[in-house]
């Protein structure tokens, strides 16, 4: 692999997608400085102005138009935000990826939270610790309200212990099946036991006569537990590390999971989030994960419009709607993740449906951009898209389609809808 080639496949990983430039940059600067300054903390964004949570706000006794109007309402401020965060992953570096990651990860659905505002203040609090040990997350996302509502945790009372958030948290948030048993989500169950939230104001609170206060035996220790020394179980066993090492490789390397001895060298980082990503990008079977990842739909379609120079912020609502519905469209709309489990990964996005799903797309996104769609002109013109897409090379099948293209905007939707920049 050639340094630029190194490059690149470092920016397509670890950033939603280069641009051309981008990658000039970083073939100046090198590797090891290109990843430090994308590794670097971001500022956090200004959030958008949501208001307060119409549904929420609705007096006691309100008519069944006054609740129809409210859940409106709401969805109308769940959409504004979905519209935000994707302009906002249009932006350059590395920082939002890495949130949509732990969203994937610690997946939370708008479906059932309902509320704009919890599901910003989720996100907020990923940007805020996703970076850095993990421990302040864990103990960050036990009190995240939207997660505690998505998971019933406003049902785990003394007296009638639900086991949802326990099970999950072991089994998909930070230890992996086997590292547990039934009575270790027994008993974290009521470690969890208590945890109410004002939908009024959006925060939760323990509330003392619905906690479980006797001790428990839980990851084979016996003790008295709350949420925080609970989280310091959780980060500190043997399994989290190795776990984690596995879902930042499997997202930003490949699928299957890292080798023993690349999670050997991975989890010699500690528990920093940054520092294990370095070690990740920096490990000797890195480079030959290039070609073997299908982008997810965001990454996709946000590379798409990074690299077509298309400003999402700018855009008319209807157009910025119109880019939301092809996430939905493609199976990927953010703040929905289909279950707990997150989004599927892999093969999974590669289907007929999917992919005449991102031919219309490709379209779309050829009409958004029509300067740059324009510049794809001359004999060279497969080539100089391959460099405006970042892609590596064409197979002999899709250039055969790219010089049959009949004008620019179809040479740029038949490089979109292609093999070779669905799989990178």
């Amino acid at each position: 692999m050639t340094d630029r080639r190194a490059l690149a496949h470092l920016l397509r990983r670890l950033t939603f997608g280069p641009t051309p430039a981008e990658v000039d940059e970083a073939v100046r600067a090198g590797y090891d400085a290109t990843l430090d300054r994308l590794l670097r903390p971001a500022p956090p964004p200004a959030p958008p102005e949501l208001g307060p949570d119409p549904v929420a706000r609705l007096a006691d006794g309100a008519d069944r138009e006054q609740r129809r109007e409210a859940r409106r309402a709401q969805n109308d401020q769940m959409a504004e935000l979905t519209r935000w965060w994707l302009a906002r992953m249009t932006g350059p570096g590395a920082a939002e990826k890495l949130t949509f990651f732990w969203h994937g990860h610690w997946a939370t659905s708008a479906r059932k939270v309902r509320s704009a505002q919890l599901m910003l203040k989720q996100q907020q609090t990923l940007r805020r610790y996703g970076t850095g040990d993990t421990g302040p997350l864990v103990r960050a996302m036990l009190r995240d309200p939207a997660l505690i509502i998505w998971l019933d945790g406003q049902k785990n009372t003394r007296r009638a212990p639900n086991e949802n958030l326990a099970r999950e948290l072991m089994e998909l948030f930070t230890l992996g099946l086997g590292a547990y048993t039934e009575d270790d989500v027994k008993a974290g169950a009521r470690v969890l036991t208590g945890w109410q939230i004002d939908r009024a104001t959006g925060a939760a609170a323990l509330v003392a006569k619905r906690h479980d206060t006797r001790p428990v035996r839980l990851l084979g220790r016996t003790g008295t537990w709350d949420v925080d020394s609970y989280a310091g179980l959780l980060v500190q066993h043997d399994a989290h590390l190795p776990f984690l090492a596995g879902r930042l490789w499997a997202r930003y390397a490949a699928e299957p999971g890292p080798t023993p001895a690349a999670t050997a060298r991975i989890i010699a980082a500690g528990r920093d989030t940054t520092a294990l990503l370095r070690a990740l990008f920096q490990d000797p079977e890195f480079p030959g994960t290039n070609g073997r990842q299908v982008k997810q739909p965001v990454e996709w379609l946000v590379g798409a419009l990074r690299q077509l120079d298309v400003d999402v912020a700018a855009l008319e609502t209807r157009q910025q709607q119109r880019l939301v519905a092809i996430l939905r469209e493609l199976g990927q709309l953010p703040l929905r993740p289909p279950s707990v489990g997150g989004w599927p990964a892999g093969n999974e996005w590669l289907t007929t449906s999917t992919g005449l799903a991102r031919l219309r797309a490709a379209q779309t996104l050829a009409g958004l951009a029509p300067a740059t769609a324009d510049r794809l002109t001359g004999p060279d013109r497969a080539d100089t898209l391959a460099a405006l897409l970042v892609v590596d090379t064409w197979t002999a099948g899709t250039r055969a389609a790219l010089d049959s293209a009949k004008d620019p905007r179809q040479l740029l939707a038949i490089g979109l809808g292609s093999p070779e920049y669905a799989v990178h």
